[in-house]
Order: structure tokens, then sequence, then C-alpha cells
């Protein structure tokens, strides 16, 4: 794997994050380099898994986990991050049990086969992603219009805001995506 800066030794880490590393790596067969990539600089790998699970794992609002992945996939293509497109893309496929969704929302949204509600939540997240210094309140409204209120807005927002940052230490670091993360969800899990 080609990385501009070298992973972190498992072994070497502070026990929080070799627990949670571990953990993960137990729950999917594979550590997803972005732990070990990130895990250099301890205090930030903390605030930046501390924040991802606060927006990724929330419960409660109107957002799915299916959802939020979705907002990730496709502001990840349009910010061209091969890590977060091909990682969020395969959470976003076995979230929606969609094999096609995550290339399809990845390419063009627009067209993808998902429901007039997850366009109009991915047409709020581009314009954030791409053109925030231009949303207004009809881009709200176009939200309450599909059931989204204020708060969901915050939350599309934010997700949107804060893969931007991961997007762009991604690419910046040249962090490559596990092969593991290419099939999961497209075939059938081997038993």
């Amino acid at each position: 794997m080609s990385t501009r800066y070298p992973l972190a030794d498992l072994a070497n880490l502070p026990d929080d994050i070799r627990a949670r590393i571990l953990e993960v790596q137990e729950k999917s067969g594979f550590v997803p380099n972005v732990f070990l990539a990130l895990a250099r600089r301890p205090a930030e790998w903390r605030a930046f898994f501390a924040y991802h699970d606060a927006l990724m794992l929330k419960e409660g609002g109107n957002l799915t986990k299916g959802d939020r992945e979705m907002i990730v996939t496709t502001t990840s293509a349009a910010n061209h991050c091969l890590y977060c497109v091909v990682a969020h893309g395969a959470i976003l496929r076995i979230y929606e049990k969609k094999p096609l969704v995550a290339d399809q929302v990845a390419v063009n949204h627009r067209k993808a086969d998902i429901s007039p509600r997850q366009r109009a939540m991915l047409d709020f997240a581009m314009k954030v992603c791409l053109r925030s210094h231009e949303v207004k309140d009809a881009d709200f409204a176009a939200l309450q219009a599909h059931g989204f209120d204020d708060e969901d807005a915050w939350d599309i927002t934010a997700i949107t805001a804060f893969f931007g940052l991961s997007n762009r230490m991604a690419n910046v670091t040249s962090m490559m995506p596990n092969p593991e993360f290419y099939m999961l969800g497209r075939v059938p899990r081997a038993r």
C-alpha cells in the first residue's frame, strides 16, 4: 500500500486506541487503514473518532445510518476521496442492502435508484459540500418538504463538513482503501 505517512504500529499505540482498533478488527475481520493512518497522532485520533461517532452513530432524528453513509459517499466522491468513497460505499451497500447504490450516488446521485427524500437530502449535502456560501432558506424548505427539520439539516451539514476534513486528510496522506472494502455488500458473505 502506498501512503505518504507510515501507518502506526498497533503494538505501540495507547491502550484505549489499541482496544478500539481491536474491537473494529474483531467485528469487521480487518483493520480499516484510516484507524492506523490517523493513530500516529493519538490526541487527534481521539478527537476525530469522537466526532465521527457523535455524527455517524447518533440515535434519533430523521437520518438513518444508511442516509448518513449515503451523504459521506456522495460528498466524498465530489471531493475525489477514493478512500471514503470505497470504505463508506461498502458500509452504505450493507445498510441499504443494495449492491449498486454506492456506485450510483458516487457518480450521479440525481440518477441513482434512491427515494425522492434521499435525493433532496443529497442535493442539500452537495450544496453544502460545493457551495455552502450559497445555502439559503429555500434549501431548508426543500428539505422540509421531504420531512426533514432544522436539526436534520444540521446533521447533514455536520456530516458533510466533517467528511470534508476526512477527505482532505485521506487525499493528502495518500490513504488507500483496504482491499476488503471493495466487495463488501456486493456479494453475499461466505459463511
